[in-house]
């Protein structure tokens, strides 16, 4: 049975500003692409929307692997998650809220209906599905604009 794999980006036009996500789902030889943008929002926030936007797509448990350029996500998947929520979602310090807490905690609420597998990507490196799902999410930017 073929994996399903998902390619993921986020963009943004200014840091704060307008951003956008893109998405690669593909089962096999079926893909499906989708993205989204919004008006005032971080590139964080964007490349962590495009995993979460990925998984609420699904319909029912699956075994993924999830191709992003972002260290912040996969990082904070594999590395920081349990901590947070160990501290109640307090960084490491335990002074400071996590940034992105909606998302994180949407997040993680998904993580758990899968088994995933996270691979990094080098973005604007010639990878032909993050050069796809980046073109995806600025095309969202512009489209909002």
């Amino acid at each position: 049975m073929p994996i399903l794999e998902i390619f993921t980006d986020g963009a943004c036009s200014g840091n704060p500003g307008a951003g956008g996500w893109g998405v690669i789902l593909r089962y096999g030889t079926i893909e499906k692409e989708m993205s989204g943008a919004e008006a005032e929002t971080t590139n964080n926030r964007m490349e962590l929307t495009a995993v979460i936007q990925a998984l609420k797509a699904l319909t029912r448990d699956c075994e993924i692997v999830i191709h992003t350029d972002s260290r912040y996500v996969m990082d904070g998947v594999q590395s920081w998650l349990h901590n947070w929520k160990k501290n109640n979602w307090r960084t490491s310090n335990k002074k400071s809220a996590v940034k992105n807490i909606d998302l994180w905690q949407e997040l993680d609420e998904l993580l758990v209906k899968h088994k995933i597998r996270w691979i990094w990507v080098k973005g604007h490196n010639g990878h032909p599905e993050n050069e796809r799902v980046d073109k995806l999410a600025r095309d969202a930017i512009k489209n909002l604009l």
